[in-house]
């Protein structure tokens, strides 16, 4: 168990979304699955398969370095949902276009393009600003919890965040209270994307993930923590 969780919570520095399909499966993903009426669900169009997702138009005419570009959680998305680019036989190119990866995998255009703007909309919905963290760290209504490896909390963190490990990870599971407001933080949003989104499929609905990391933190509200 304690493995598990600090796996989860604590994911290597070097992860990016990728063109060419390698990757690590989101969390945040199973969400969609797990409580589908609390998604807000894009517009769909019937002529050009497009969707709307904030101010953003999805189209299966858009090349994938485009998609993945406006939609960072499309990549996780594809492979969560239908194995696709997370390997090099069902991988792509970024000049292909979202319509041509479809085909490829005989997936339906519309249906592809809904589920990515329901995946973006998830994120969306997981994150906050650092601004925000600032105010409510000051107030006491959160706490911030680091998920970056022992050697970047070495090199740099935020005052007030404690860091976790696999026991306090399994700590948190099995005993903090459900409606306790917890943020979570790594390098630049990644990893802390999942963390919030396991915590919140745990029961922990007031649980988010800072935008942009300790990194935006640093540009954003506080200079004096370093910049890695």
């Amino acid at each position: 168990m304690a493995t598990l969780l600090s796996r989860i919570f604590r994911r290597s520095a070097s992860r990016q979304p990728a063109l060419d399909g390698s990757l690590d499966l989101n969390p945040a993903l199973s969400l969609l699955n797990e409580t589908p009426e609390d998604v807000a669900q894009p517009a769909l169009a019937t002529d050009d398969e497009t969707a709307t997702a904030g101010s953003k138009e999805l189209s299966g005419s858009w090349p994938m370095e485009r998609v993945l570009n406006d939609y960072p959680s499309a990549q996780s998305a594809l492979f969560a949902r239908y194995h696709v680019g997370g390997c090099s036989s069902c991988g792509f190119q970024p000049s292909d276009t979202l319509e041509a990866v479809c085909v490829s995998h005989d997936l339906d255009v519309a249906e592809v393009v809904m589920f990515i703007g329901a995946s973006h909309e998830v994120e969306r919905q997981l994150e906050v600003s650092p601004e925000v963290v600032a105010e409510q760290l000051k107030s006491g209504e959160i706490k911030l919890l680091d998920v970056r490896s022992p050697e970047e909390f070495e090199i740099t963190k935020i005052p007030g965040s404690t860091l976790v490990d696999g026991a306090l990870a399994q700590e948190i599971i099995e005993t903090w209270p459900k409606d306790t407001g917890v943020v979570t933080v790594c390098h630049h949003g990644i990893r802390s994307l999942d963390a919030a989104a396991y915590l919140k499929s745990h029961g922990f609905q007031n649980s988010k993930s800072m935008t942009g990391g300790i990194d935006a933190w640093s540009v954003q509200v506080d200079p004096s923590v370093v910049r890695y």
